[in-house]
């Protein structure tokens, strides 16, 4: 069985490349369905599949008889509407032990932007919940993943990967805590409800800022998150007549088009008579259009450029990282090992099904015996008889076939397999 990772990162590829990447959580069963339909066709029809799609990457894991990388690529590049060159120059795949690796790497949040992190874990959980849904999970792909949550609880565990680490949201309010001397005199607008959203909200209302207001595409859910946090909830289609009421803006939604555009940010700046506004494009693809960074009193922040304030502090935690590289060793090697194995379950269930045939066989063979009225010691001296025979006439066979070498090759197979001494 062959196992194949391909993804692009935040350390591989730029924002907008990733952005025509990114699958919500209910794409991924018909972008899984395409997949295998594609990889199918390229005479992989049992390839099990995954898709993990965060804001910082776009993983496709696989598994199948063989692999079929170039097929996977190539149709990654057509649904992001790229050619497999450029595509190839952004991403990186992998096979084997380095695509076990590379997710216990993730699971265990050495491959994130913020070191350690915990948040990669539930989405990785939510993936492989997604493939399981869409049936694209076979049993290796379920043993990598199962094997790669159980890595990351003994990293979290035995190591301090994830002591002192700074999540987006906490760099976030660091930045705006930069610009704005007094974050309790802020008003703060969240757009979205979503996990980020709420993290990001977490966040800014332990600085209790004068006024949060959640922005969302269905009220209902923006007033339950609204609710939390003693906020107000609004219609995201009255976003552009209200941006000027806001210093900050916190954006995180799955929307495929920008939804704060130059025109309004340029009108609210007018409104608001320049005073400065602090804004953070969490999403991929972009929820605020990126010529909005050029304006000269907006500070606009995206995902990639978090990155130098999350990286802070993580000298500090290196010697835990080569703790946790250990274990992920131990993890991958044991996988390995599994996967090994399982190339001989198609022998090892021929075998069972071939000596079940020989068991019917003997036991309709006795049961005639019997019912004629033969003894039951005549009867089973016949059964067994019959079962050893039928156990030992290939073998038999073989030693007596073929040349002087090929006799004793199998002399020497025979050995070990039927001549073992009982310990």
């Amino acid at each position: 069985m062959a196992v194949w990772a391909l993804g692009l990162n935040h350390t591989t590829a730029p924002l907008d490349l990733r952005g025509r990447f990114a699958f919500a959580l209910d794409q991924i069963a018909p972008t899984l369905q395409s997949l295998r339909r594609s990889v199918g066709a390229a005479h992989h029809p049992e390839v099990e599949a995954a898709i993990l799609s965060t804001c910082n990457r776009t993983e496709i894991y696989c598994a199948a008889e063989h692999a079929a990388l170039d097929h996977t690529v190539g149709w990654l590049a057509e649904s992001g509407g790229v050619s497999p060159a450029l595509l190839r120059s952004h991403a990186y795949t992998l096979t084997g032990d380095q695509a076990a690796r590379h997710a216990f790497r993730v699971a265990s949040g050495l491959d994130s932007m913020v070191l350690g992190e915990a948040q990669i874990l539930g989405q990785m959980k939510d993936a492989v919940r997604a493939a399981e849904t869409a049936g694209a999970l076979g049993s290796t792909l379920n043993q990598l993943f199962q094997r790669s949550f159980s890595v990351a609880k003994e990293v979290r565990t035995a190591t301090e990967i994830g002591a002192h680490s700074i999540s987006m949201a906490a760099a976030a309010v660091r930045l705006a805590g930069q610009l704005f001397e007094d974050l309790k005199a802020t008003r703060v607008l969240f757009v979205g409800a979503g996990e980020m959203i709420d993290l990001a909200a977490t966040h800014f209302a332990a600085r209790q800022p004068a006024k949060i207001v959640i922005a969302n595409r269905t009220l209902e859910r923006g007033e339950k998150l609204a609710t939390r946090f003693g906020a107000e909830a609004m219609r995201l289609a009255d976003l552009p007549a209200r941006l000027a009421e806001f210093d900050i803006v916190v954006s995180c939604t799955a929307s495929t088009l920008p939804l704060i555009g130059l025109g309004a940010v340029e009108r609210a700046l007018k409104t608001r008579k320049h005073r400065p506004m602090f804004m953070v494009d969490l999403a991929v693809p972009r929820d605020i259009e990126p010529e909005v960074k050029a304006l000269e009193d907006v500070y606009l922040y995206t995902v990639d450029d978090l990155a130098h304030v999350v990286r802070q502090g993580e000298a500090s935690r290196q010697a835990a990282v080569a703790q946790a590289e250990t274990i992920i060793d131990a993890g991958v090697q044991s996988f390995m090992h599994w996967l090994d194995q399982r190339g001989t379950v198609p022998l090892i269930q021929q075998l069972n099904a071939q000596a079940e045939d020989w068991r019917n066989a003997e036991l309709a063979r006795a049961r005639k015996l019997l019912a004629k009225g033969e003894s039951v010691d005549a009867v089973l001296e016949a059964l067994a008889r019959g079962l050893t025979q039928k156990m030992l006439h290939g073998t038999l066979a073989e030693l007596h076939a073929g040349d002087a070498e090929a006799r004793q090759q199998t002399a020497q197979a025979v050995s070990r397999l039927f001549l073992r001494k009982e310990r």
